[in-house]
């Protein structure tokens, strides 16, 4: 990645990626919001390095979620990737009485209903923040190919994504020695 541009204030990092952890069920389901509020709105750094910032969130250990330190320390360096660990840890502390609150009410229709139009709308939302992703991310014929046969494997397989990222690197290494 390169390094940070401290171009937004850290409480407004911290705010912003709140947000986003708070809005979405799942790690990448934030990646929408994340992509409006900066790279659309504050401009504060570009597809590719939101790419980048996920990439790198996603290599290491841990939820999928944990990319938005990443981007924190992109938008705003070591404060930054504080407010963003701080962002995403946060949802954890208040999902318990949320959780006890949404038990008791759990079989009631409306409530099974709410919750599966969220899970919908955050499904089309990370679909659509996907398309400029792939768009920047697939460079060539070569990216394409291994987009492509990513897809079918991880469609049509039980394979682990570990393996699949891992052999993708070995060939993007292989083309990179081999030109």
């Amino acid at each position: 990645m390169e390094g940070p541009q401290n171009v937004v204030n850290v409480f407004v990092i911290y705010l912003l990626l709140l947000k986003a952890s708070l809005t979405s069920f799942s790690g990448l389901g934030s990646l929408p919001m994340v992509r409006q509020d900066f790279v659309v709105e504050r401009q504060a750094f570009t597809d590719r390095q939101l790419n980048t910032a996920v990439v790198a969130g996603r290599t290491g250990p841990g939820p999928y979620g944990i990319y938005l330190v990443c981007v924190g320390y992109l938008a705003g360096g070591v404060p930054g990737a504080i407010a963003g660990l701080l962002a995403l840890i946060t949802p954890a502390f208040l999902v318990i009485p949320l959780m006890r609150w949404i038990g008791r009410r759990a079989e009631n229709p409306r409530i099974r209903n709410a919750i599966r139009g969220l899970l919908l709308a955050a499904a089309g939302l990370l679909v659509a923040s996907s398309v400029p992703l792939t768009l920047d991310a697939v460079t060539g014929p070569f990216s394409l190919i291994l987009v492509a046969a990513s897809f079918l494997l991880l469609t049509f397989t039980k394979i682990d994504s570990a393996w699949l990222m891992g052999g993708a690197a070995l060939a993007g290494l292989a083309t990179l020695l081999f030109r």
